[in-house]
């Protein structure tokens, strides 16, 4: 067995077991309107299936309010989903009680998107990066300060130099590698990558994201990533999920789906960013979406992107779509994927190019 293989190992896990797998996860908060009375449901996240293997990472795009971040949420229990089934290396994490969660936890770890709001003002950064170590009671005082010392040259900050500064006497992208340090710490085996780098300038962007991928070959992290950019998704993600109004629209290999997206609200995602045609040197200007996004209070009937969708026809309204495997191209972009890794929920999906007809 292979460390990444033994990493991965867990109770009630075989060979080829997902690391992260959620079941028709639902999450919904209930709205108070004038007076304290019940002013509705938000549905956030509605019936989400997914899984996540050792050393992958997923990312998931979508729209802001699409329940991204919720979802993320609701995988780690925080708060538990309304319905639904989490598995974490076999064990279901929505029928642990607190300490049980708690411990699992150890390998579940989250990376927010503002790192200053994630770290607390008034302490030093080695007592920051010891802050799980002593919360899980691993190792003794001195054994935790040779700990800290290599997290912090792990994220590439100097133990001597930042050590002692506070959150206050850092840069933006100085504060997201302590929380990084942080979060990994406890050796966990997923990340929860929250718009983790959208706060933090494009140079510096690059400089996290290129991290967050020697943490992966060195200590063989897999991550759930999180972002509206969808070209920043696409450069570190295996695979992609792509999120509407709390549900998948469509999930299946990066370089596929954003070839080739099936779903016309990835499309439309697709459209909305400028680009060079690289053919004629010309600017492609943003296509913006049509339309206003529905209310998560009172979604749509049927598919709730079909209000919007050039595409929608009688049937989209009476019956929701479920997320249907795709036959893989003839000739797959990067090593071999089975047939139906590229799925959609949609009743009337968008045509491959012709050259990847099956």
């Amino acid at each position: 067995m292979t460390a990444l293989e033994e990493r991965s190992a867990g109770p009630g896990t075989g060979a080829g077991a997902p690391l992260l797998q959620a079941t028709d996860v639902e999450q919904t908060f209930p709205v108070r309107g004038a007076g304290g009375t019940r002013g509705g449901t938000v549905h956030a996240v509605s019936g989400v299936s997914l899984d996540i293997a050792a050393g992958e990472t997923l990312g998931v795009v979508g729209e802001t309010g699409s329940g991204k971040s919720t979802l993320a949420r609701s995988l780690i229990q925080a708060p538990r989903p309304q319905s639904g089934r989490v598995l974490f290396r076999g064990e279901d994490l929505m029928g642990l009680g607190r300490r049980e969660l708690v411990r699992a936890r150890r390998s579940l770890q989250m990376v927010y998107q503002d790192p200053f709001g994630s770290l607390n003002p008034r302490w030093r950064v080695r007592d920051l990066v010891a802050e799980p170590l002593v919360g899980y009671r691993v190792g003794t005082a001195a054994g935790r300060e040779r700990r800290v010392s290599e997290l912090l040259d792990l994220v590439g900050l100097d133990p001597s130099v930042y050590g002692g500064r506070r959150p206050h006497e850092l840069s933006g992208g100085q504060c997201q590698r302590v929380a990084i340090a942080r979060a990994v710490a406890l050796d966990p085996a997923l990340l929860i990558c929250d718009e983790a780098v959208s706060s933090l300038d494009v140079l510096i962007q690059a400089q996290v994201l290129n991290l967050f991928e020697s943490l992966r070959s060195e200590l063989g992290l897999s991550y759930l990533f999180i972002a509206h950019d969808l070209a920043l998704v696409k450069q570190v993600s295996d695979r992609v999920a792509v999120m509407h109004l709390g549900q998948l629209a469509e999930i299946g290999p990066a370089e596929a789906l954003y070839r080739a997206p099936r779903h016309p609200y990835t499309a439309a995602l697709l459209d909305s960013i400028p680009g060079l045609d690289p053919a004629t040197g010309r600017v492609r200007r943003p296509v913006p979406l049509a339309g206003e996004p529905p209310s998560p209070l009172d979604p749509p009937s049927g598919c709730r992107f079909r209000t919007r969708c050039p595409r929608a026809r009688d049937r989209c309204a009476e019956e929701q779509p479920e997320l249907t495997g795709l036959p893989w191209p003839t000739v797959p972009p990067a090593g071999d994927a089975p047939a139906g890794a590229h799925r959609v929920a949609c009743h009337y999906p968008l045509d491959p190019p012709p050259e990847e007809k099956p």
